[in-house]
């Protein structure tokens, strides 16, 4: 199974679509609470510049925030992601 790790703010209404479409797919992930200036920082470097959250990686791949898992998910590509 893939390794998947949502980054995401208490306060952030697309990270809540993000953990919710994960859900309904069954699909298990690591959420990593955003808290501090330095975690935003460490996420901005592993992100390649992103800013904003959610931060989706896939087996340490960045594939974006929440507009860009669900077009993965429409197209059908988010299921060959996970399954490898």
């Amino acid at each position: 199974m893939a390794k998947i790790e949502v980054y995401t703010t208490d306060y952030c209404p697309y990270c809540v679509r993000a953990k919710d479409l994960l859900k309904r797919k069954g699909i298990a992930f690591e959420e990593v609470m955003m808290s501090t200036q330095e975690e935003r920082m460490a996420l901005m470097e592993k992100a390649g510049g992103r800013r904003t959250v959610p931060q989706i990686f896939i087996n340490d791949e960045g594939i974006g925030g929440y507009d860009d898992l669900a077009a993965l998910d429409a197209s059908g590509e988010l299921e060959k992601k996970i399954n490898g």
